[in-house]
């Protein structure tokens, strides 16, 4: 779409693409990592965590807790058994191009303080497309392993696993007493071909169940989340080794000895990885497997580079959903060109009005595709994009592409400018653009039934309150069926359990049809009972995703809390307001969309309604107490030993919040040099005071 240059952005306008851009990439995010349906190119998904990203650097006092930049992937499938890392397994941020790797070279020696001409050492290691999986080993003995999930808790997919043949079931030589490994299951290009044929032939037999897969990745991803290990066995999985999770004792002290150590205990490690001593030679590694691409055997969208110096990696920590530590270089996209036959308008939970490109099918770079989106009307406009017209398509990796532009020549005679609806398809109210807003909002709100199936499909999401058994369909017949128009009333479901027997595909024709409604009934209970950040993400109030409402449950503790100091928020400029805009990644934008909801008496009512329901409890501890666990801190003032960035990463990795105000809720304030006004309002408040030897003790930094 056309977007203005980030500098030029008022912050108001800046606030509002940052709310489109969090839905939007969250939407992505759910149908890459949970439903293995990717629907949009990785090079589009890239722009726009570029262009987040971006906005971001300018603005960060807009930054959010639900920003798409913390967002590792997705939650973990109900089908199998949840485990949790023992260290989080996260994403990694992409560069397309040296100037991009330079940036990020230029940000690691910034964050450790080192000069411009300290040589960073790298290790390159192939981007091979698959799924990335966790490994526990105990007494050298796997015991265990799952995927990613969402970051910190994955699925368990452990008798799956154990039928890899390039998984060592034993450790060889010595090794830690536990040590997570993490690595990626793939499949060949040829092996593929060969599994795609072979399943085409028993669909054509009439085989049940089976299914043509889109690409390596999708199988190899699917072939891991069979119920069945003995069809996971029968698949040509791969694993290459390439990273450590959570260990019991240290195991090297660069990342190229420990590709050493996983191959002496019987790992694959991808043969093309090198160690690279400085940034030119990163350059010229990138080029020749960008040359000798096509023609490995398996698919690479890129190569990761990893700081070599352990000691480094462990000082550089994370930043949200990614390592400040290593990066994934990308390859540039392929083209196709096809003609466009419809533009379809879908209404979200959030009233948004997204076009949706229908288009004849093509194949782009192996994988057929058939649809697009096109975000909104300011990329339709920008695009002249018109029904008839013969549109070129980029795709990188695997996933649906996107529309980067028209063949002019070949627009048909009598074709007319695409008109954007502003009226709403779904319920015929009016769809406005709001001042600086990027997309088009049905305005209906509660009476849109688009935005209410969406709003109770969001809520029963795996990441929200995961209610095994209520996918779209069922959520839409509940609703059209009238009984269920708000959360609450999935928890009153139990009294209708006969009629909803009476159901076509409902009832007692077979023997897994006469289970449906006591299943989803005994599922909707199991949830009675959730964790505070799961409730507030589960309401689908606009900009609050799962990293919001995680900083939202940890700071206000309870439910009641919670609920009471937002209703305060609402007044402007009250102690409550103040508090909640102070809290780190929330900010004004943020505190006002909450304000916005609270402010409104027919949330209040569906909330409380809810909470008769619905018993929020408050989030469990992560890890070991410390001083630091549940204290509001803030620093001020330039550090001797650290920058600010690395000791504001420390806190948080410690259980505290950090904030950008000293007030009267702020336990401690860490003074560096030239601390100015936040030294004087401590002192005014009597805020306790560390200097920077007493914070490093606090933080359980040793000397030396």
């Amino acid at each position: 779409m056309r977007r203005r240059p980030v500098e030029s952005l008022t912050e108001e306008e800046a606030a509002a693409e940052l709310a489109a851009l969090a839905d939007e990439i969250a939407a992505h995010n759910r149908a890459y990592y949970e439903e293995d349906a990717p629907t949009l190119p990785d090079s589009e998904y890239d722009a726009l965590f570029r262009r987040n990203g971006a906005i971001e650097a300018r603005f960060p006092e807009l930054v959010r807790a639900d920003s798409p930049s913390l967002r590792p992937g997705g939650a973990p499938a109900a089908a199998f058994g949840k485990l949790r890392h023992g260290t989080p397994m996260l994403s990694l941020n992409n560069a397309f191009g040296a100037e991009d790797f330079s940036e990020f070279c230029a940000s690691v020696r910034r964050f450790l303080g080192l000069p411009a001409e300290e040589a960073l050492r790298f290790v390159g290691e192939p981007k091979i497309d698959g799924l990335s999986v966790n490994l526990l080993y105990e007494g050298g003995h796997f015991v265990r392993g799952a995927t990613r999930g969402d970051g910190t808790v994955g699925e368990d997919i452990t008798a799956n696993l154990r039928t890899l043949k390039d998984l060592p079931l034993r450790l060889r030589g010595e090794h830690p007493e536990r040590i997570e490994i993490r690595g990626e299951v793939f499949m060949d290009k040829e092996e593929f071909l060969a599994f795609n044929a072979a399943q085409a032939e028993r669909i054509a037999e009439g085989a049940k169940g089976e299914r043509i897969f889109a690409n390596p990745r999708n199988a190899a991803a699917g072939s891991l989340r069979q119920l069945d290990p003995g069809i996971t066995a029968r698949r040509p999985l791969k694993l290459f080794a390439y990273a450590q999770g959570e260990s019991s004792e240290p195991v090297a002290t660069t990342h190229a000895e420990y590709l050493e150590r996983l191959r002496g205990w019987g790992f694959r490690v991808n043969p093309l990885s090198r160690l690279l001593p400085d940034e030119a030679a990163v350059a010229a590694f990138q080029a020749e497997l960008a040359a000798e691409r096509a023609g490995l055997a398996y698919d690479i969208d890129g190569v990761v580079y990893k700081l070599d110096r352990l000691d480094w990696q462990s000082r550089l920590g994370f930043v949200g959903r990614a390592p400040r530590w290593a990066i994934a270089w990308k390859f540039p996209a392929t083209q196709a060109t096809t003609t466009l036959l419809e533009i379809q308008i879908q209404v979200g939970r959030t009233g948004a009005l997204t076009p949706r490109a229908v288009m004849e099918p093509v194949n782009v770079g192996g994988v057929i595709v058939q649809h697009a989106t096109l975000h909104n009307e300011d990329e339709i406009a920008r695009k002249d994009v018109r029904i008839g017209d013969t549109v070129i398509l980029q795709r990188a990796g695997d996933v649906i592409p996107q529309i980067v532009g028209i063949v002019p020549e070949k627009r048909p005679e009598g074709s007319v400018p695409f008109e954007f609806p502003q009226i709403c398809p779904a319920c015929g109210s009016h769809a406005v653009r709001d001042n600086g807003d990027v997309v088009r909002r049905c305005t209906g709100g509660l009476i849109c039934p688009a935005q209410t199936v969406e709003r109770l499909r969001h809520f029963v999401a795996r990441n929200a309150m995961d209610i095994e058994g209520l996918g779209i369909e069922n959520i839409q017949k509940l609703h059209d069926e009238g009984l269920v128009r708000a959360p609450a009333d999935l928890f009153r479901l139990a009294p209708h359990a006969e009629r909803m027997r009476g159901w076509e595909g409902w009832g007692a024709k077979s023997k897994g049809e006469a289970r449906k409604v006591p299943n989803l009934l005994a599922a909707i209970e199991a949830r009675r009972r959730v964790p505070l950040d799961r409730f507030v993400f589960a309401l689908g109030i606009r900009r609050i995703g799962e990293q919001n409402a995680r900083l939202l449950a940890r700071h206000y503790g309870t439910y009641a809390e919670w609920r009471r100091r937002m209703q305060e928020a609402t007044v402007i400029g009250s102690e409550a307001r103040e508090e909640l805009g102070s809290i780190q990644g929330i900010g004004p934008a943020i505190a006002t969309e909450l304000a916005d909801f609270f402010a409104e008496p027919h949330n209040r009512a569906a909330l409380d309604d809810l909470a008769r329901e619905v018993t929020a409890e408050p989030m469990a501890s992560i890890g070991e107490e410390n001083p630091l666990t549940g204290r509001t801190i803030v620093f001020t003032g330039s550090l001797e030993t650290m920058t600010r960035a690395e000791a504001e990463a420390r806190a948080e990795l410690l259980g505290a919040k950090v904030t950008k105000s000293v007030s009267r809720k702020t336990d401690f304030v860490v003074l560096g040099a030239d601390a100015g006004s936040k030294a004087a309002k401590a002192a005014e408040l009597g805020v306790t005071t560390l200097d920077e030897a007493a914070w490093r003790a606090m933080a359980g930094f040793t000397e030396g």
